[in-house]
């Protein structure tokens, strides 16, 4: 699973993190870090073997795009290990729904209560 060895160090994440954004040419890549290039290409290449990047030549510059799949697959095994406890999503869509239904019947309650009557306070006239 090359989608592991492929978020396994923090630089290639936040590369990951880049490309999520929009593909990116090797230069303003590695403008964003204060490693050197070769360290960044190094990067770039481990990513590239992963399969999580593909590196297109435009001219005289490569650009890098992320992929994906190879995400989704280590997804999917980490959703298994894991287990239903870590299905946040699932767990807010059902507190949203809970929410709602909560907030509907106070609604319908406070609609259905007659009105109290209204009162006006005595005013009594100061004689002086």
């Amino acid at each position: 699973m090359q989608g592991a060895r492929a978020v396994a160090d923090p630089v290639r994440r936040e590369i990951l993190e880049l490309l999520h954004a929009s593909p990116l040419p090797a230069g303003r890549i590695a403008e964003h870090f204060a490693i050197s290039r070769p360290a960044v290409s190094k990067h770039l290449r481990v990513l590239v073997e992963c399969g999580v990047v593909e590196a297109t030549v435009t001219g005289r510059q490569r650009i890098y795009a992320l992929r994906r799949e190879p995400l989704a697959e280590l997804a999917r095994y980490l959703d298994r290990l894991l287990g239903p406890a870590f299905a946040l999503p699932e767990r807010f869509d059902a507190l949203a729904t809970e929410v709602a239904r909560t907030s509907r019947e106070r609604r319908t309650a406070a609609a259905a209560e007659p009105a109290a009557p209204e009162t006006t306070p005595d005013v009594k006239e100061n004689s002086a």
